[in-house]
């Protein structure tokens, strides 16, 4: 009998263990965690690699901190070098966000790859954003989030695109788009979220993007924000 409590004592304390672990963990051994972090690491670099910096300044020689708004993001990279450039950077800042984001996806299988994903997407948007060579002070995000969300909420994206180009045809301004558009994102994905991961780090990115837009609220509250010109 003795022997009998023991043994439910301890599947009782296992089973509270296993209950009360909490669901915000990378999976695997130690040596799997190790690669996790490693992985995690690298996407931040990779995010905080600057396409439209590296372009201006090594092949323009221009410093975009010092021309039109003095962010490093496309819009300002087709303002001051042309549309083909912002085009490129466009690109370069998407697929700063596909890449990490598809090799946490392939790196391990569903559902146990959620937190590698996450932390993935997370770092590289974030890498983007607070780049350490730029003294943490980076883009806005919305190209390299909209390279995360097309992997991973791709026709929430395209219901995101559609915000995007009503708002920017009704007001001309790039701004008012990007911000709708990504506080629609976590709306979008809610209806359909494969775990409570990517419905969290929808709602991360649409925050982040518009607080990295406080400049252009206050210009679009003053009147004097840029519009496009048809």
């Amino acid at each position: 009998m003795a022997q009998l409590g023991s043994a439910l004592a301890s599947g009782a304390r296992s089973r509270w263990f296993k209950s009360s672990r909490p669901d915000f963990y990378f999976t695997g051994s130690s040596m799997e965690l190790f690669f996790d972090v490693v992985i995690v690491i690298l996407s931040y670099l990779l995010g905080s690699v600057s396409t439209g910096y590296i372009i201006a300044k090594y092949f323009y020689k221009i410093d975009l901190k010092t021309v039109g708004s003095g962010n490093i993001g496309a819009t300002n990279v087709m303002r001051a070098l042309g549309k083909k450039m912002g085009i490129m950077t466009l690109i370069g800042d998407a697929l700063k966000g596909v890449i990490p984001t598809l090799f946490a996806i392939i790196y391990k299988p569903f559902p146990i790859n959620q937190p590698l994903v996450f932390f993935c997407a997370l770092f590289a948007f974030l890498g983007h954003l607070f780049p350490f060579y730029l003294k943490f002070k980076g883009g806005k995000g919305v190209a390299t989030a909209l390279g995360i969300a097309v992997i991973l909420f791709p026709l929430q994206t395209l219901l995101c695109a559609i915000v995007f180009f009503i708002a920017v045809l009704k007001t001309r301004m790039v701004s008012v788009g990007s911000m709708l558009a990504a506080l629609s994102l976590p709306v979008f994905v809610s209806f359909k979220a494969q775990s409570g991961y990517m419905v969290t780090l929808s709602i991360i990115l649409s925050i982040l993007i518009v607080f990295k837009h406080k400049d252009n609220i206050h210009r679009i509250l003053e009147g004097k924000e840029n519009k496009l010109k048809w």
